[in-house]
């Protein structure tokens, strides 16, 4: 899967938005990258990782354990293992979607007022 993956985690543009890391395209001399470059790389991390890697694993987990219960047939031991893989899938993606407002608690507890998904991009 990392091969999959690796184009999009390195890619860098200059100016137009698409890629995760969006800064140093200045003339060489220049401090290009400021905090909010950084902030922005981290939200677009965070997007990725929450929709296009723990939604669709959530979603392949909830199949697995549904398709598990189906196939049981009267085996309470297999009716079990899929009733554990379809909650811990929903507990994930839960955790996952409520990590929005874990990160959004955590950032105004210290002060940071803003709509930190947001930041400019």
């Amino acid at each position: 899967m990392s091969i999959i993956f690796i184009p999009v985690l390195a890619s860098a543009t200059c100016g137009d938005g698409t890629g995760i890391v969006n800064c140093g395209c200045e003339p060489k001399g220049a401090d290009a990258c400021t905090i909010t470059d950084f902030f922005t790389m981290l939200v677009k991390i965070y997007e990725f990782i929450v929709w296009w890697i723990a939604t669709p694993l959530a979603v392949i987990a909830i199949i697995i354990g549904g398709v598990m219960m189906m196939i049981s047939a009267g085996n309470p031991n297999l009716l079990g293992t899929g009733k554990k893989i379809l909650y811990a899938a929903i507990i994930g993606l839960v955790l996952a979607f409520g990590s929005y407002l874990i990160i959004d608690f955590i950032l105004h507890a210290i002060g940071f007022n803003q709509d930190w998904s947001t930041l400019p991009q």
